[in-house]
């Protein structure tokens, strides 16, 4: 099979301190770079050795040599990207959030559908070992009963260092970091912007994940939400997934590792993931079982793929999925959901402060 000829739009932090050296040590050709900024450009271009170098993604995309795409960007800009590229033929993988609003959304999965291309979002968590064990074994427990039926879910994330002090070499230069468009959603007074995207960048995370492990689909509810009143970011949040209740409890703490884990109850037991820091390379997610059928036990679970980095197991899914025309297990269609969530969950936010 031919190797796939990958570019990429952008040349920041993410680029060069993950997504580069991955895709350097997997099986596809680092083909061309994309990067507004041009002494940026020439001095990524150099140190990564990558073939060739554009202005912008426009040049880029109508490069017929190029398979395929990856992009990350301003949260807002990346989402214009992709669907350009989609409309010129390339697949693309794009960090999150797919979309600030359901309207940008909509636009960009009306690009893929035009297109016949396809857009995979960089929800890596979905490709952790520890996270695809956990899966696996909610899904075997439901399937077997032997645990009795799912009583609630909550995830938890307080945060903390989510770099674990990676020391991956990265170029800088003085050159003004390049914005992007005011993108909201047509209802959003101006006051909440920015506690939206806050909260939008980090939760679309979690949310995505709890509706991963409960096989959910479309079926998420917003029913209750309690959010800080300055910033809209720390507080909890009832949701019914797939007809579970499930609570997603948010803030920030000044923390040396990560403080998130996700903890799915059955009639008989739990099973919990504990997330590490989010560069903390070839390091999985946690698992943690209890049961309580007669003598409670509890034990932990490596999973068989090992030190595995999930930044890295989903660039190496999105090649493969290229390559072979396998479905995404984080397509855009299914990142929608996730942008209209939070959407709800702002809007109902806004209510209880009065507007």
């Amino acid at each position: 099979m031919a190797k796939i000829r990958l570019g990429y739009v952008g040349a920041g932090y993410m680029a060069q301190k993950v997504h580069f050296p991955n895709i350097l040590n997997l099986p596809c050709e680092f083909a061309a770079l994309a990067e507004v900024r041009p002494e940026l450009g020439k001095k990524a271009q150099a140190r990564f050795r990558i073939p060739k170098l554009y202005r912008d993604h426009g040049e880029l995309a109508a490069d017929r040599e190029i398979d395929a795409v990856a992009v990350s960007g301003h949260f807002a800009g990346q989402g214009e990207i992709a669907r350009e590229v989609l409309l010129a033929g390339k697949d693309v993988f794009m960090e999150k959030p797919m979309a600030v609003s359901v309207e940008q959304a909509e636009r960009i999965l009306d690009a893929e559908k035009r297109s016949g291309r396809r857009l995979m979002v960089g929800y890596m968590k979905r490709y952790d070992g520890g996270n695809l064990k956990v899966r696996e074994i909610i899904g075997n427990w439901r399937k077997s009963g032997e645990m009795g039926g799912i009583t609630f879910a909550r995830n938890h994330g307080f945060c903390g260092t989510w770099d674990a002090g990676i020391d991956t070499p990265q170029e800088t230069t003085d050159e003004k970091v390049p914005g992007g468009p005011v993108i909201r959603p047509p209802w959003m007074p101006d006051k909440y912007y920015g506690g939206y995207i806050g909260y939008l960048q980090q939760y679309t995370h979690n949310v995505n994940l709890l509706r991963w492990f409960l096989d959910a689909g479309e079926k998420i509810t917003v029913k209750t939400v309690d959010l800080d009143a300055k910033r809209g970011y720390s507080g909890v949040v009832i949701m019914e997934i797939a007809g579970i209740r499930c609570v997603l409890e948010s803030g920030s703490v000044a923390y040396h590792a990560w403080d998130e884990h996700t903890q799915i109850y059955f009639d008989k037991g739990w099973i919990k993931t504990g997330a590490p820091p989010l560069l903390h390379r070839n390091t999985p997610a946690t698992v943690e079982v209890c049961r309580t059928d007669g003598d409670t036990v509890r034990s932990e679970i490596f999973p068989a793929s090992g030190w595995t980095w999930s930044y890295k197991e989903e660039m190496r899914h999105f090649i493969e999925c290229v390559a072979t025309g396998a479905p995404f297990r984080s397509p855009a269609s299914d990142a929608m959901v996730d942008v209209r969530t939070f959407e709800e969950i702002y809007r109902k936010h806004i209510e209880v402060q009065g507007g």
